[in-house]
């Protein structure tokens, strides 16, 4: 898949099915969602002063479910075959707008809201099922791309829904065209889903608790015993946040600042949509076909910069006469604040695809529907807030849609700045992603040589003060590096080693109870199952050439006999971090990006190290090497 686009996946029967599937909920949620909402608004139905009560109602009774059956629908997905049940969900869609159409054909506004409820059961049950399904069909280097897609079809068949919705409630005989059009849809749907190839249980054996409330509790506490992805899902939800809060203005928006076309409404939805769509295919490309935590931060940045702009590029335009959608695209007056609208949903890509990532890989398999269903929940909680937000800072503390915008982007830096203090591997992931697209291109074989799971030890040889850094960019767990007292004290770098859990060393000589220390959490580390690289040479050359390998590595085994690696680094002699022509940091770097490669050799029997044997097999490596 590494050689490969994303795309690629859309020609496998493993993964084409299942996003034909979702993306035909998807589009059928909002066709008949949005088609309800055109017959409360204009059809005459209801009473025009019921109209905002039905209009609120509408959404609350879509919503509900996700807090109600969330948590159910992540035990069934767990204890049943995959496939069989998105099956299972998609016959019960075509039951329920079968009797939608029934009620729409009738005007029978009682039946129509409760198949709207009905319609969010059905969601709800769908929504555990449909993201745990992704890392038993998908490689681990295929799971960011797949998500990307994913994100993308979901974007685009909201979009979509909306739009036909719009469309068909403008033809002669509406409802029976919408009627129709939601029935052929979920049909269609159905139909899909029967290509998706079977997906085991994880867990067969679960005893399924069917109250609601217990489990709500019960799921939330669950997902609470991974701190990383508990933070993960309340990041995700803050994405949900935002975007309910501007999608809930866009209509707003139009009316008091764009000169009231219904046409600019859908104008803006479509520079969300494809904005997440093109930011969530980005995803892929930037992080290299891994989760690539890095490139979280970007995404929250970037949200807030273009929010904030946002606030400026609408108190700048004057309000225009009622313009189509294409005179306004035409005026240069309004391309800056389209161009944010854009951007911040592109950023907002870049920002939820590796969390959703994260959280599939990492949760415990047997529980990930049940930890995915638990996201859906706090989803649904954060856009219920974001409406009561909304609420209380336009209606009753009087702010200006723009005043708005600029005070959620601001609160985004706030929170997520919260999540990465408390999830310090965001900080770490963000400072390697920088530093090995901007001043070093690695290139790496061999890595898939790095176990999965379990402890081992990682050796290399030690060429500049960014080798730690380069090396933890490529491996794909996280790495405790055992360093010279002295780097991992240094000024400007100090706090990236403490948050990295470096473990400093030294000569016995200096500070025997430094080197003493240095030991007892490498024996922990290892007892706990993490990955430790160690740089036997003691110091960073001073000639290019591998000092000798040191006897440390030998104790380690000794005292913990685990698996060793042995690892080379080329291309960073002669870069402003090595010793080349003087002291490393003192010189004027003469290039601004420099080709680095990492070969990771293969695993070392505890039963044979030593470290003159490591130290010829990273010279072998070295000679091997063809960056």
């Amino acid at each position: 898949m590494s050689q490969h686009s994303q795309f690629t996946l859309l020609g496998k029967r493993r993964f084409l099915p299942y996003f034909i599937t979702q993306a035909l909920g998807a589009f059928n949620d909002n066709l008949y969602k949005n088609a309800l909402l055109l017959l409360i608004a204009f059809s005459g139905i209801i009473a025009e002063e019921d109209s905002a009560l039905y209009t609120n109602l509408a959404a609350g009774l879509f919503i509900l479910p996700f807090f109600l059956f969330s948590p159910i629908a992540g035990q069934i997905a767990d204890k049943m075959e995959k496939s069989r049940l998105i099956r299972s969900v998609k016959l019960l869609e075509v039951a329920i707008m079968l009797i939608a159409a029934a009620g729409i054909i009738t005007n029978n506004m009682l039946l129509m809201m409760t198949l709207l409820f009905l319609m969010g059961l059905q969601s709800a049950l769908f929504g555990p099922v449909k993201f745990a399904l992704l890392p038993q069909q998908l490689h681990k280097d295929e799971l960011v791309g797949g998500n990307a897609l994913v994100e993308m079809g979901t974007f685009l068949a909201i979009l979509g829904g909306t739009i036909t919705a719009g469309l068909l409630f403008d033809l002669s005989a509406a409802k029976y065209w919408i009627a129709a059009g939601v029935i052929f849809f979920a049909v269609l749907g159905y139909f899909s889903s029967r290509f998706i190839p079977t997906a085991e249980a994880g867990d067969p054996q679960l005893t399924i608790n069917w109250n609601p409330l217990t489990e709500l509790v019960n799921t939330l506490r669950n997902a609470r015993q991974q701190r990383a992805v508990y933070l993960s899902i309340m990041a995700i939800s803050w994405f949900w946040f935002l975007g309910a809060s501007y999608l809930t203005q866009f209509p707003n928006l139009a009316r008091d600042h764009l000169g009231g076309n219904p046409q600019i409404v859908t104008l803006l939805l479509t520079l969300f949509s494809v904005g997440v769509a093109a930011g969530s295919l980005l995803c892929e490309k930037l992080s290299g076909h891994k989760i690539e935590l890095g490139i979280v931060p970007i995404g929250s940045l970037g949200m807030s910069i273009f929010g904030i702009d946002l606030y400026f590029a609408i108190s700048s335009l004057n309000i225009s006469s009622d313009l189509s959608a294409l005179a306004f695209v035409q005026n240069a007056d309004h391309w800056r604040m389209m161009a944010d609208i854009a951007l911040i949903s592109l950023f907002g890509g870049l920002y939820v695809v590796p969390l959703q990532a994260l959280i599939q890989q990492r949760s415990d398999e047997k529980m990930r529907a049940q930890t995915i269903a638990a996201n859906n929940v706090m989803n649904a909680l954060f856009m219920v807030g974001s409406a009561a937000f909304g609420i209380i800072s336009l209606v009753i503390m009087k702010l200006s849609i723009a005043e708005y915008f600029c005070v959620i982007a601001i609160m985004n830096i706030v929170v997520v700045g919260y999540v990465y203090s408390q999830v310090p591997e965001f900080a770490l992931r963000f400072v390697i992603w920088m530093l090995s697209h901007t001043m070093y291109r690695v290139s790496h074989k061999g890595i898939q040589n790095i176990p999965e799971e379990g402890p081992v030890v990682l050796v290399c040889n030690h060429v500049s003060y960014v080798d730690a850094l380069l090396i933890a960019g490529a491996c794909p767990r996280p790495i405790r590096f055992v360093m010279d007292r002295g780097i991992s004290e240094m000024p400007g770098m100090k706090w990236f080693f403490r948050l990295a859990k470096a473990i400093p060393i030294c000569s016995p000589k200096a500070n025997s109870e430094v080197y003493e220390t240095a030991f007892r959490r490498i024996k922990e580390e290892l007892a706990d199952g993490q990955v430790v690289c160690i740089f036997p040479e003691g110091k960073l050359t001073q000639t290019g050439e591998i000092e000798p390998f040191r006897a440390g590595i030998e104790r380690i085994i000794a005292e913990t006999p685990v698996p060793v690696i042995p690892m080379a680094l080329d291309g960073l002699w002669g870069s402003f971090f090595s010793h080349k022509d003087g002291l490393a940091l003192t010189k004027t770097p003469r290039r601004f990006w420099s080709r680095v490669g990492l070969t990771v050799g293969q695993p070392q029997s505890p039963d044979s190290i030593s470290a003159a044997g490591l130290e010829d097999d990273v010279r072998n490596l070295l000679k091997t090497n063809s960056y």
